[in-house]
């Protein structure tokens, strides 16, 4: 009864969040009570997985440089590790949380389970889950953990166990999305580890644009047998993922850093820069140059 109290405080509170930012489990969770207080939310390259709580208002963010996802009143945003992440548009009666946690723990609590979590965000990139009933009982409870913050009794193994109870509500509602696709793929638990490693190492790396070779010599495995995982977990062959990195890493230092195109080209790795406006224009339709003016003028 007195739980219930509390979390009545709390669901009232909400117009006026105490919680800011607060971190937990060593860093490997942070919770952000009000969106808009937090500072520098220019463009990010998001290096927790992000559970993002839209109560009131709209807001309009682009993922991997190119598309952009609009989240309205009790929907939630997913953002995985590694995605290219710019705010476009946050109104000014929004009222939105979020919950960042790490890959190591997001393994930790989804367990197997992470595959679903990995084929939605990279493959099938469902960004946005639709308005649910469970949705604003996951945020009440959210904030009523950190009101309650690491003092409280138990504290960490009650935080582990709401955030695997509320990603696991949260694959099945990705797996509901779309039954025929996610989780439904007849590939090997062993194929789709090694996708999820490759996945990983791909976002880990600086310099993403190597020969499929590289990757496969990483995982140890050749690599005819990574291009038969790549297409049987995703359809698409891993030159592919390869390419859609690199390109994101492309969009990123155009549009947020003042480096020439020859300064890109050398950080990405290419022979020259020439050869990188090349490998741009064959992939985006345009020169860098053309692209960082068509950016600077939307803004």
């Amino acid at each position: 009864m007195a739980s219930m109290k509390l979390m009545s405080k709390t669901v009232d509170e909400r117009k006026n969040p105490q919680i800011n930012v607060v971190h937990a489990l060593e860093d490997d969770v942070l919770f952000l009570g009000d969106l808009r207080h937090v500072s520098n939310l220019s463009t990010i390259r998001m290096s927790y997985n992000s559970v993002v709580y839209c109560e009131a208002g709209i807001l309009q963010v682009e993922i991997g440089g190119n598309q952009q996802v609009k989240v309205l009143p009790g929907q939630l945003l997913l953002i995985p590790t590694g995605k290219l992440v710019q705010p476009i548009l946050m109104s000014t009666d929004v009222e939105a949380t979020a919950l960042l946690v790490s890959d190591k723990m997001l393994r930790r609590v989804l367990g197997n389970q992470i595959t679903v979590w990995n084929e939605a965000m990279y493959m099938k990139e469902i960004y946005v889950v639709e308005k649910a009933a469970w949705i604003e009982g996951m945020d009440d409870y959210t904030r009523l953990i950190f009101t309650e913050g690491d003092e409280a009794p138990f504290f960490k193994e009650i935080l582990t166990s709401f955030l695997r109870t509320m990603f696991l509500i949260i694959c099945g509602d990705l797996v509901s999305h779309d039954r025929s696709d996610i989780g439904g793929s007849e590939s090997s638990i062993r194929d789709k580890e090694i996708f999820n490693r490759f996945l990983q190492l791909l976002r880990n790396q600086e310099q993403k644009r190597q020969k499929v070779s590289y990757y496969a010599g990483l995982l140890h495995i050749t690599p005819k047998y990574l291009s038969t995982v790549c297409k049987k977990v995703s359809a698409k062959n891993p030159m592919r993922w390869i390419t859609e990195s690199v390109m994101e890493d492309c969009y990123m230092y155009l549009k947020n850093t003042d480096l020439s195109v020859k300064e890109i080209s050398n950080r990405m790795g290419f022979p020259n820069a020439s050869f990188f406006g090349q490998y741009f224009r064959d992939q985006a339709g345009i020169t860098p140059i053309e692209y960082r003016i068509k950016q600077k003028n939307t803004k």
